[in-house]
């Protein structure tokens, strides 16, 4: 008797796990292939923005002609010279030498 028991309670268990566990297994398996489709579309998207901003850059330059080497190189301005300060490294290499 106590084997039939636990042999029914076996069997009840399954009854229950086995359609749980695909429905889950279903549900799981549409997420994940949402997110893969979602992931696809980026993809997708990124590329033709890729492709878009190199034919924007193409016809930039096809229409703005060649650009000057003078404009292109600017030298930095040197930075303003204070006065305070060289007088202090001034003092400070006097006070060094004696």
């Amino acid at each position: 008797m106590r084997i039939l028991r636990t042999l029914l309670k076996v069997v009840v268990a399954l009854a229950i796990a086995i359609p749980l566990s695909i429905i889950v297994l279903g549900a799981a398996l549409g997420i994940l292939g949402a997110m893969v489709g979602l992931a696809i579309i980026a993809l997708k998207f990124a590329i033709i923005g890729l492709v878009a901003w190199g034919a924007f850059r193409l016809v930039a330059r096809l229409v703005r002609g060649p650009t000057s080497s003078a404009y292109t190189h600017a030298i930095p301005e040197a930075p303003p010279v204070d006065p305070h300060y060289e007088a202090a490294m001034r003092e400070l290499d006097q006070e060094l030498r004696a």
